[in-house]
């Protein structure tokens, strides 16, 4: 179990991008409401995403709205799910992502934090947590395979992760509230 969210969290980005993000936490009634930026430079190009993620009482992303902005203009999409892995992007019905639970933003660090707090994995145990993976150039959506293998704790909790398509694998390192501390190559935790 994990200890209730902070009001904010944010994170450095390194290595693979050079960014910053930031997240705010609200719970109410009808679960919890993610508010995030993250703005990179990657590959020399420049990104900044604002995002807004609705998630139910459960841990599964109902809703998802990303803007993103480029030197060339703005693009946004909409994601909504009916909590049992059925997803539109854009009002339109997205087959190709059906079973996925969870939404995995390529300028996030914190959105490992969901199928985390979903699974409520015990120690040595494992599953596969596909998600509707939002690439940071474009707003693409498209399935991602993921797969989560709880190891031994410290001070936090620590999981094997594995996203095969990316052939990536790391040790990700959670804090007390179930947020990510050190993804490695991607972000370490500022605040």
């Amino acid at each position: 179990m994990f200890t209730p969210l902070p009001s904010s969290a944010a994170w450095l980005h390194r290595d693979a991008r050079t960014g910053f993000e930031v997240t705010y936490f609200r719970d109410d009634a009808r679960g919890v409401l993610i508010e995030g930026f993250a703005t990179a430079v990657e590959d020399a190009e420049v990104w900044a995403i604002d995002y807004r993620l609705r998630l139910d009482g459960s841990w599964h992303t109902r809703s998802a709205h990303i803007v993103g902005r480029y030197p060339e203009g703005r693009r946004a999409v909409t994601l909504q799910s009916d909590g049992l892995g059925r997803w539109q992007v854009d009002g339109t019905p997205a087959p190709e992502l059906d079973g996925c639970l969870d939404i995995d933003l390529e300028a996030s660090a914190f959105t490992n934090a969901l199928p985390v707090h979903r699974l409520g994995l015990a120690v040595g145990d494992a599953a596969d947590a596909p998600a509707v993976y939002v690439r940071a150039a474009d707003l693409a959506a498209a399935r991602l395979p993921q797969h989560y293998r709880r190891i031994v704790d410290g001070d936090g909790q620590r999981y094997d992760y594995r996203a095969p398509d990316f052939d990536f694998r790391a040790t990700l390192d959670y804090d007390e509230s179930g947020l990510i501390i050190d993804y490695p190559g991607l972000a370490t935790r500022a605040a």
